[in-house]
């Protein structure tokens, strides 16, 4: 009984999860206009930087939202495919370890795309 009404006050794990990954989402959604200003090369050369950024110390979850924008990116260049905010969350729930539970049609293939970026 209290666990339930501390559920209700304060959401599920799953709930407390999903809002977290929404402000990552919504970093990436305004990444977006900076990222389609990029050229090829320049959009190929985040691969590397990134690299080089980890080699320094930077954490994987840090380059996350960035990282995720150029997937995007890319795969609207070449597969002229857009990562939808749902495939993001289920990126980021690949990303760390968890399930990602989606129904047919919801881009399963698309969303695997993003946690092998790095």
């Amino acid at each position: 009984m209290a666990t339930n009404f501390l559920t209700q006050i304060f959401g599920s794990r799953n709930d407390r999860l999903l809002k977290q990954y929404r402000k990552t989402v919504t970093r990436i959604n305004a990444l977006e206009p900076e990222f389609e200003k990029l050229s090829d090369d320049a959009l190929r050369a985040k691969t590397q930087e990134f690299k080089d950024r980890i080699a320094k110390g930077e954490s994987l979850d840090d380059l996350l939202p960035e990282a995720f924008a150029t997937v995007r990116e890319g795969s609207k260049r070449v597969m002229k495919m857009r990562h939808f905010d749902v495939q993001l969350l289920g990126g980021m729930a690949l990303h760390n370890g968890k399930i990602s539970e989606m129904r047919t049609g919801e881009g399963k293939t698309l969303t695997a795309t993003l946690p092998p970026m790095y």
